[in-house]
């Protein structure tokens, strides 16, 4: 009896053994399928992807990102952008079931087809989701909301590193505003990555150590052609010394929010270096340098605490879209209160309009180079420099031409009575000697 008791106790611990090992077993699956599934879509997420992709020698990964979520996010608010991230999962589950659909991050996606598609076949089946996919709209309350798409995918000859690759593709869509965008092992990407992940240590570098210089450009009184004014120009000098065009590291210093830096360090030495200089001076800023406070905050300490703050002219890039014209309109005005000057920059180019320049009250407009370079041999530039220069005087704003290029081009700018000129033909940009 003892024996027969033992024995079913024996039985009821094992039974309850094994009903605990079931329930870990099932925790430890629904813990791995939370690890592997998006929570707010329920579609397989990025680890998932990176499983499912190391057991398949032959695949086609797309990924695609949605071009408006943070407006709409900003707009409609961050439980609305969460509803279309859902709407989306729905709809890609549903009606896109010859592709196995991801969510990767909080807006891009990925589609995996499980073949391997060459060039061709692949733009075609893009050209197919992108007509499909065109003029998406969510529906929330009484909004329509419609959401753009771009898309990317590779026709490498192998999937190595097709993450990187299909990436690479999808910011290059994106950059040059196509729909989408297929990686080709002949474009050289990854090289393009290497020089500028290259170019950004340079920049962080050289901001590090003070590095970047301004050189300076003679401006002169087109009728005399007297030294009136410099500009000063950004350059960076590497750590071997070579000097980088702000052509390369200007775009570079931007995208890594490196930019205010730069233009702190040419303020600052401009204004030391004219200090002891009988000139004038004008100095580049970007309407995102007026409108960020502790830029404007840093200009007008500057301008307080210097006694050549009437010799400065700031530059305002007309290519450069106002958005917070108050902003703008008040850096002017207090900038002014301590003597500076403002000119328009590169005015012909970009968003020229001549509503402009009434409601900026600039002290000078610099026609845009582009135009002025061909003032000798295209009647049409002649014209719109024309109608500038006769604008600005009505105004009373002197007038500047850059790009003045040769005695050709020198000669028409007198022609026109632009009153001051820039250009390679009158002074190159140098160090002072």
């Amino acid at each position: 009896m003892n024996k027969g008791l033992f024995g079913e106790e024996l039985k009821s611990e094992n039974n309850s053994e094994e009903t605990i090992s079931v329930s870990k077993i099932k925790n430890r699956n629904m813990i791995f399928s939370r690890y592997f599934t998006d929570h707010m879509t329920n579609l397989p997420n990025v680890y998932q992807l990176r499983r499912d992709l190391e057991n398949q020698e032959e695949f086609t990964l797309i990924i695609f990102n949605v071009d408006n979520f943070r407006t709409i996010n900003n707009f409609y608010g961050c439980m609305v952008g969460d509803y279309v991230i859902e709407e989306l999962g729905q709809y890609f589950k549903h009606n896109l079931q010859n592709h196995k659909t991801y969510r990767l991050t909080g807006d891009e996606f990925a589609f995996v087809i499980a073949k391997k598609m060459f060039f061709y076949d692949i733009k075609e089946h893009l050209v197919n989701l992108c007509e499909e996919m065109k003029d998406f709209i969510v529906k929330y309350i009484d909004s329509n909301i419609y959401v753009d798409f771009t898309l990317a995918s590779s026709a490498s000859k192998d999937n190595y590193n097709i993450f990187s690759k299909v990436s690479m593709a999808l910011r290059h869509a994106k950059d040059t505003g196509s729909n989408f965008w297929i990686y080709e092992d002949t474009m050289n990407f990854e090289q393009d990555y290497a020089i500028k992940l290259q170019l950004s240590e340079t920049v962080r570098e050289a901001v590090g150590n003070y590095r970047i210089i301004p050189y300076y450009q003679a401006i002169v009184d087109t009728k005399t052609s007297k030294i009136q004014k410099y500009e000063c120009l950004a350059r960076l000098v590497d750590i071997n010394g070579k000097i980088v065009s702000p052509l390369l590291f200007i775009p570079i210093a931007k995208k890594i929010k490196y930019y205010s830096m730069v233009t702190k360090i040419i303020i600052d030495k401009s204004f030391k270096n004219f200090e002891t200089l009988d000139s004038e001076f004008s100095i580049n800023l970007s309407i995102e340098d007026i409108v960020k406070k502790d830029m404007f905050d840093f200009i007008m300490d500057k301008l307080k605490n210097s006694n050549i703050s009437d010799k400065v002219t700031f530059e305002i890039l007309e290519s450069d879209a106002i958005e917070d014209f108050e902003k703008v309109d008040r850096f002017i005005k207090e900038v002014r209160r301590y003597g500076a000057k403002i000119a328009i920059d590169d005015f012909g180019s970009g968003y020229s309009n001549f509503s402009y320049l009434t409601k900026i009250n600039a002290d000078y407009i610099k026609i845009d180079g582009s135009l002025v370079k061909n003032i000798d041999k295209d009647n049409n530039s002649f014209i719109v420099v024309e109608s500038i220069v006769q604008f600005a005087k009505k105004l009373g704003i002197k007038t500047i031409a850059e790009y003045v290029c040769s005695s050709a081009v020198f000669e028409k700018v007198k022609e026109l009575k632009i009153d001051y000129s820039q250009g390679f033909y009158i002074d190159e940009p140098s160090l002072f000697t």
